[in-house]
Formats: C-alpha cells, sequence, structure tokens
C-alpha cells in the first residue's frame, strides 16, 4: 500500500511539472524581466537601502519591517532546499543542474519583484478585517471576484505545500547520521517519532505565539546561521583551492552535455531532463513564483509596493546564487558525489565531514537545526493565513493543530514521498500566482514608474 501511494504521488509530481508549468514558471519570469527592461537587477542598490531601514515609517500599515519581512521568507526557503536540495539535484543530475538552478534564481529574481509588488498593492482584508498580503488578495482584489477559483486553488494547495514534511525528515536524517548512528544508537521509528515530538515542542513555543514572535525568531537566527555556513564553505573551499575552478567550470560544460544526469529523460533527451530537475529544485530552493513568499512579504509595515518588491527580489539571490552556489561547491570539491550512494542532507553531511573529519559535521548540524526549525516556523504561518482565507479567520488557528500532526509525519516517513508531494503540489500553487501576476504585471510597472519618479523628485 505504501509503495502505491509513493509511485503515485512521484507520477503525480512529473506530470504537473511538464513543459506547460515550465514555461509558466522561466518563460513567465523572462516575459516579466524583459517587460521590466531588467528594473529588479538597476535598482539593487536601492533595494539593500530599503532593507537596511533608510525608508522605513512606523505609521505606514503592515505588521512587520523590510526585514523582518525578507527573513522571515528566507527562514522558510534557506533552508533544507539549498543543503538537501542541492545535493538531491547533484546526486541525480551532477554539476550541471547547479547551472540550471541559477537560472530559475535570476529569471526568479524578476518573478518575486512583481509577486511581492503585488501583495502590497492588492492587500485584502480577511473575515476579522485584518488587512492581509499575499496571492489569493491580490488575485482577488486585483482581478476580481470573478477569479476566486484560481484563489482557493492556490489556498488550498498552500495548505499542504506548507507542511514541515520534507524539512523535518531531512533534519531526522542528519541527526541520525550524523549524531546517532556514529554513537552506536538504533535508529528506528521510536527514535525518529522522538525527535519529531522534540520538534512539535519548540514549534508550538514560537507559531502559537503569531507572526511578530515568527518574525522576531527568523530575524535573529537566519543572519546569524547564514553568516556561520558561509564561512564553513569557505574553509572547506580554501582546503580545496585547487580543484574550485575546474568544479566551477563542469557546471557550465556539464548544464549541456549533461554526461553526469542520472534521472528521466524530458522531451526525448537528458538535457531535457536536466533542465526539468535544475528548475524544480530551483523553484523548491527560492519558491520564486510558488507564491509563499508574497505571504511574508504582504505583511510588511510600508504603504509602497515597489519597496517591498526590491526587497523580495534579493530572496533568490542570497538563498539560491549565494547558499546554494556555496553547499554545490563543496559537495563537488570533495568529490562526495562520485563517491558515495548518499541523496540529500546526508551527501552535504559526508562532504563536510571529509573537509573537517572531527567537527564539520556538527557544525553543518547546528545550521541544519537553525535552518530546519525556522522554516517550521514561518510555513506555520503561511499555512494558517492559507487557512484564514478559506473558512475565516476565527477557524485559522486549527491549522496549526494539523501541522504539528505532519512534523511526527515528516520525521517518520521517506525522503522519496515527502519530496514528491511537496514538488507537486507547489507546482499547482504556482499556477494561479503567475497566471494573476502576469496578468497584472503591467499595473507594477506602471507603479513602479511612479515611485521611482517620486524618488528622483524628493
Amino acid at each position: 500500500m505504501y509503495h502505491k501511494i509513493n509511485d503515485f504521488i512521484a507520477d503525480f509530481a512529473t506530470f504537473v511539472w511538464g513543459l506547460p508549468l515550465l514555461i509558466l514558471l522561466i518563460g513567465g519570469g523572462l516575459y516579466l524581466l524583459i517587460l521590466s527592461r531588467f528594473l529588479p537587477f538597476r535598482y539593487l542598490g536601492h533595494a539593500i537601502q530599503v532593507l537596511r531601514g533608510k525608508y522605513d515609517n512606523k505609521d505606514d500599515e503592515g505588521e512587520i519591517t523590510h526585514f523582518q519581512a525578507l527573513t522571515t521568507a528566507l527562514s522558510s526557503t534557506i533552508g533544507m532546499g539549498n543543503i538537501a536540495g542541492v545535493a538531491v539535484a547533484i546526486s541525480i543530475g551532477g554539476p550541471g543542474a547547479v547551472f540550471w538552478m541559477w537560472i530559475s534564481a535570476i529569471v526568479g529574481m524578476s518573478t518575486k519583484f512583481f509577486t511581492s509588488s503585488l501583495a502590497i498593492m492588492y492587500r485584502g482584508k480577511d473575515s476579522a478585517g485584518n488587512i492581509q498580503g499575499g496571492p489569493m488578495y491580490f488575485i482577488m482584489e486585483g482581478l476580481g471576484k470573478q477569479w476566486k477559483l484560481l484563489a482557493v486553488l492556490f489556498s488550498f494547495c498552500g495548505l499542504i505545500g506548507a507542511l514541515p514534511v520534507f524539512n523535518v525528515n531531512q533534519l531526522t536524517q542528519a541527526i541520525n547520521d550524523i549524531v546517532l548512528k556514529p554513537n552506536g544508537i538504533i535508529v528506528n521509528f521510536t527514535s525518529n517519532l522522538i525527535i519529531g515530538l522534540i520538534l512539535v515542542t519548540i514549534t508550538s513555543i514560537v507559531i502559537l505565539g503569531g507572526l511578530n514572535r515568527i518574525s522576531k525568531v527568523a530575524s535573529k537566527l537566519v543572519p546569524s546561521m547564514v553568516l556561520l555556513y558561509f564561512v564553513l564553505i569557505l574553509i572547506i573551499l580554501f582546503a580545496n583551492a585547487e580543484v574550485v575552478p575546474t568544479y566551477f567550470k563542469l557546471i557550465f560544460t556539464d548544464a549541456f552535455a549533461a554526461e553526469n544526469y542520472k534521472g528521466d529523460a524530458f522531451l526525448g533527451g537528458l538535457l531535457g531532463g536536466l533542465i526539468v530537475l535544475g528548475i524544480r529544485r530551483g523553484a523548491f530552493s527560492n519558491e520564486a513564483g510558488i507564491g509563499t513568499a508574497p505571504l511574508a512579504h504582504g505583511a510588511a509595515k510600508t504603504n509602497e509596493p515597489i519597496r517591498e518588491g526590491l526587497v523580495a527580489m534579493l530572496g533568490p539571490a542570497i538563498d539560491t546564487l549565494i547558499v546554494c552556489t556555496l553547499t554545490a561547491l563543496a559537495i563537488l570539491v570533495t568529490g562526495v558525489w562520485q563517491t558515495t550512494e548518499a541523496n540529500g542532507v546526508s551527501l552535504t553531511a559526508n562532504a563536510f565531514g571529509v573537509a573537517m573529519p572531527t567537527f564539520g559535521r556538527y557544525l553543518l548540524l547546528l545550521c541544519i537545526v537553525i535552518f530546519s526549525v525556522s522554516s517550521l516556523f514561518s510555513y506555520a504561518y503561511y499555512g494558517g493565513k492559507c487557512l484564514s482565507f478559506l473558512i475565516g479567520d476565527k477557524y485559522k488557528h486549527y491549522y496549526n493543530y494539523f501541522y504539528i500532526l505532519s512534523i511526527i509525519l515528516g520525521a517518520t516517513t521517506s525522503l522519496a514521498l515527502m519530496i514528491n508531494l511537496i514538488d507537486g503540489v507547489f507546482a499547482l500553487m504556482a499556477i494561479p500566482t503567475m497566471t494573476a501576476t502576469l496578468i497584472l504585471a503591467p499595473k507594477v510597472l506602471k507603479e513602479a514608474k511612479a515611485y521611482f519618479k517620486r524618488m528622483r523628485e524628493s
């Protein structure tokens, strides 16, 4: 029975990640990039100024600062997508998969600019009368009630897409491989269940405190862990400095040769399969076009939509272009991708173990724990927001109980099942998000033109 469910979900994920979705995500993102004349990249400096709080106004509508909005969004993306997702991509697709993740990120920066600008432009009110932002609200407020079906589709899929099953699954695997097995502790259902219960306790304390507590915790945890992870990877790269240029070049050459690709062919060729793998893992890593980030950015304390769009676009740059690339290079230069059958977080742990035999795995585990736990907080907020849209604000707290139960599920089931489930639902979330964004894009550009004119005049 379990194998049948696993096969069904794998087939479902493969089906929805077909050519139409690839065109919608990457083709749509490229269209937005060209339509805006590369606007997000032209105002990178201004985006950093906004992020630093230069334009913060405590009287603006919203709940959290630009910085807290970005770190809340990043806390859900910087995590297993970067540490385990990259490892999955390399183990199946080889070094070339990283190149297509980069393409996904560059296009994703444009997509996030538009989706998060819309999250502020078309904020709506929930059943309690509170201001809310996100794809379901900009669909309803921007396109009208006749598009409600798209908003409902996004919110329903968001209930499943926001479940932390992949992060919990990989965190459990990391604890098993790094702490329990090397110390002779038997790993079984009971040990996994205990890990799940500990995570439930930690998560409950934070998520039951609402968005303000989530954003404050995320804004403290995420930057420090990104810095620690960055330093650890640099140590690995310096220790293997002589081969770094070779593998960096291999990322480009293998992207078009697909010599190391071990997955299914797509559109009749291995290259097509490699491209789809890279885009899928890139979307899983930075979530551009999926619609989760606008849920966080829609709560930012600002009355200027373009500012939030510019802050949001920094997400894929930090997440995929920097953190994912560092993980990929660590896996490649240590050679573990060729010498072991390990997958997911175990492959990354092997890379750290080879480079820093005594303490490397434990420092990686510290990063994994913080990244994973912080992502648990953000996803709970996303799912609650989706449930609030569907059945009303006074019922949204029920999602927390469903969410907490899913942590136990993630800790005790297989990687393949978890990653295919989230992949498939993410694909369905992208359909309403990207459709509405492409239709409303000209209104964002009109707003951007007016905003930058005001900035020049002031």
